[in-house]
């Protein structure tokens, strides 16, 4: 019964130190797999800016001639309330 119960805890501390090995492997590639990721998004985050700077501008452009009605009836909109307004009034002087 002795012999039983030491080859049955040799069994079960082995399979405890394989555990242990598991959940370190485990750890290490978790830690190793999470700082991979964030260098990932990262460098994904720079190179999506990047981009958006190159092509941000040529959107616009290809966009100007869809826009460009709009924007005059906005520019006129604006002088004929501006003009409407009439000139600023001035300040008075208070020099003594």
């Amino acid at each position: 019964m002795i012999a039983m119960s030491v080859i049955v805890m040799l069994v079960l501390s082995l399979w405890l130190v394989a555990a242990l090995i598991g959940a370190v492997f485990k750890l290490t590639f978790a830690i190793v797999g999470g700082v991979l990721g964030v260098l990932g998004w990262l460098f994904g985050l720079v190179i999506g800016g990047i981009a958006l700077v190159v092509v941000a501008p040529l959107v616009v452009l290809a966009m100007l001639p869809l826009f460009l009605p709009v924007l005059l009836l906005a520019a006129l909109i604006w002088l004929v309330v501006r003009a409407a307004r009439g000139p600023a009034p001035t300040q008075p002087s208070s020099a003594h």
